[in-house]
């Protein structure tokens, strides 16, 4: 049945049942042996919003209050990265393009860090996002305003002084690493951090993500044409009417609210956005109608499952997800390259 759908329609089946199937996967694992049936009832306890005597409180906690948070922003925070680097890919014409290549995930992650250093973290649950948001938008507004000369913006100078914040930012981040190495646990939760993690997530961060990663998702779809044009060239996009200089700026906006919002609750996950686009760009082309939903997705599906590999087969040392991330996606990334110089040659 399956083999007689069209490659597009049968990529988007396979992704969504690795999709449900790695999310249920998820709130089943643990070490806390929980049946099927019960999560079913515990959920269905949930969307009810009853009691169901038949199962015990320490499950319905665990579930609720543990797994079901993580899943979520596993997932959400995956599409995230996914989807910007999409954006970020398209925009600038550049398949190495990412997240990071603005230096709003190196400002954010040194927000995030400024709130553990200073001891804001241990104040509110809120304080790492709103360093983080900070972070990421001061570092977006002194790009785009040293990139930006009389209303026009070099993409360029844009992205070399991207890379010179990035820069500036992981060195700020050193810099208060090595102070804090004299107070241990400080520098110990900014270490894990940096690395990136689900542990500990909790409902609060899912409201900090979701609105965020759901709307930015909405809004990228109205510029799918745009990005399509965008890859043809800035002359181009011009000549059919497209507003070159305020859609990149709307686009670099919408997708570092996305990153921030994910980086402030996720910490340090590289290579999502740099190795999920460049893979869904080689399978479905450079329709962004088709890769928007299909990054998305597949973001989410590439941080969840790395989640549960590190839980399954590292349970009991504690790897960062980070860590995981990059040790998979780097040499995945290198055959791809290698793959495609050897096509064109």
């Amino acid at each position: 049945m399956l083999s007689k759908l069209p490659p597009t329609a049968l990529l988007f089946t396979l992704l969504i049942g690795l999709f449900i199937t790695l999310a249920i996967a998820g709130v089943l694992h643990g070490p806390a042996d929980i049946s099927l049936m019960h999560i079913g009832m515990i959920l269905k306890q949930l969307l009810l919003n009853s009691v169901n005597q038949a199962v015990p409180d320490w499950q319905s906690s665990i579930i609720l209050n543990v797994r079901l948070p993580r899943v979520i922003i596993a997932l959400l925070a995956g599409a995230s990265l996914a989807l910007c680097g999409l954006v970020m890919q398209g925009m600038f014409r550049n398949p190495l393009a990412s997240p990071s290549v603005l230096g709003v995930s190196s400002g954010a992650s040194l927000g995030a860090v400024i709130a553990i250093y200073f001891g804001a973290s241990l104040i509110s649950a809120w304080a790492i996002p709103l360093f983080a948001f900070i972070g990421a938008g001061a570092s977006l507004c002194i790009v785009y305003r040293v990139a930006s000369t009389r209303g026009q913006t070099n993409v360029a100078t844009l992205l070399l002084c991207g890379v010179a914040i990035s820069a500036l930012n992981v060195a700020a981040t050193s810099l208060l690493l090595a102070l804090s190495l004299s107070n241990w646990d400080v520098a110990r939760m900014i270490i894990y951090w940096t690395m990136g993690g689900l542990d500990g997530r909790t409902w609060d961060h899912v409201l900090i993500i979701l609105p965020i990663v759901v709307s930015g998702y909405i809004l990228l779809l109205f510029y799918s044409k745009q990005l399509d044009l965008l890859l043809l060239g800035e002359q181009h996009a011009l000549s059919v009417g497209v507003d070159v200089r305020k859609t990149r700026r709307n686009l670099l906006i919408i997708s570092s609210a996305m990153v921030g919002a994910s980086i402030s609750v996720v910490g340090g996950i590289g290579f999502i956005g740099l190795v999920v686009p460049h893979i869904m760009r080689l399978l479905l082309g450079p329709a962004h109608r088709h890769l928007l939903p299909a990054c998305l997705l597949a973001g989410a599906i590439t941080l969840l499952g790395a989640d549960l590999f590190v839980n399954h087969f590292f349970s009991q040392q504690a790897i960062p997800l980070g860590v995981v991330t990059a040790a998979l996606g780097a040499p995945f990334f290198l055959f791809l390259l290698i793959k495609q110089r050897f096509i064109l040659s």
